[in-house]
């Protein structure tokens, strides 16, 4: 995981796919067969994640349009991150990376 305080990027990986279902949306990584079911709010900070690029930008927007404090969005978002990185389903980096 890139250093505290450095902006960080999130970026889903060509090679990665996500479609929604009734109960749950599914990202699938399909060079690995690797995949992630996600409950309809992190399906949303996923769609944040995917549109911004950037976490901090992601907080943001998600912290005001769910109305909820940004501490609790960014252990969630921080936490729904690391999960989908640790399946490469999502790659994560900070600017200053080279």
């Amino acid at each position: 995981m890139p250093e505290p305080g450095r902006p960080l990027r999130a970026r889903i990986p060509a090679h990665v796919v996500y479609r929604d279902f009734p109960e749950e949306t599914v990202v699938l990584n399909l060079e690995t067969g690797q995949y992630h079911g996600l409950n309809a709010t992190a399906r949303r900070m996923l769609e944040a994640l995917d549109d911004a690029g950037d976490v901090e930008l992601a907080v943001a927007q998600l912290a005001a349009e769910l109305d909820v404090p940004r501490s609790r969005i960014e252990a969630g978002l921080s936490k729904l991150c690391a999960g989908l990185a640790a399946r490469g389903l999502l790659e994560l980096h900070d600017d200053q990376a080279a």
